[in-house]
């Protein structure tokens, strides 16, 4: 799956001069978390997330009345508090590797540029929506982790045993095992009791690590 499949496509944009106060209405209308920021000529210049809109704030504990916070902030442009080194993607990024990127830089959201254009972004709840429909998590079934040998043809194995039992499998994914040597394999099934599929699977793995009706 490709960036470009997942992301906000035509996102909101706010421009260098608006008022801090603007943005953050705006994200509480639109409920968004990040708001690429672009020049005159729509050409992206920072990002703003409501991270950095919540420091731009005055601590609780000023001595300001909310009058003269509200002014402050309607004075403050997000050019003064957006990050101007920005992150970004292309469509035809992996959506892991997006995944990746806003791990390794610590960040929510990666605008999506087609060469000097911005066309998306994609952003943490995009992730999160893949992630529950990666592991079917909308769907009823069997879900059981098995603990398994690092070694070539496990996983079909694993299959192999599950069709030949009749059973449909919703979602798939492997982990990281106790060490190099072993991986975590998660299955969500249908159409097999959920003991059957324990007694079949069971011979196949090191350990039955979870099984349950979900």
């Amino acid at each position: 799956m490709l960036v470009g499949k997942r992301m906000t496509a035509n996102p909101i944009t706010i421009h260098q001069d608006t008022p801090v106060t603007e943005a953050q209405a705006l994200m509480r209308r639109d409920k968004v978390h990040h708001l690429p920021v672009v020049d005159k000529r729509e050409r992206l210049v920072g990002i703003v997330s409501e991270k950095d809109l919540l420091y731009a704030s005055p601590s609780p504990a000023t001595s300001l009345n909310v009058w003269e916070v509200s002014y402050l902030l309607s004075k403050l442009a997000v050019d003064k508090v957006m990050s101007s080194k920005v992150v970004t993607v292309t469509e035809d990024t992996p959506i892991e590797d997006a995944a990746r990127i806003m791990a390794d830089h610590n960040i929510g959201g990666l605008p999506v540029m087609r060469g000097t254009q911005l066309v998306g972004i994609i952003t943490e709840s995009d992730l999160f929506r893949l992630f529950i429909e990666l592991f079917g998590a909308r769907h009823k079934g069997i879900r059981i982790t098995l603990l398994v040998p690092e070694t070539p043809g496990e996983l079909a194995r694993i299959t192999s045993a599950v069709a030949a039992k009749g059973g449909n499998i919703i979602s798939m994914g492997t982990f990281l095992g106790e060490d190099p040597s072993t991986s975590l394999c998660t299955l969500k099934v249908e159409g097999i009791p959920q003991a059957e599929l324990v007694a079949e699977l069971k011979p196949l793995s090191t350990r039955v690590v979870d099984v349950r009706d979900v």
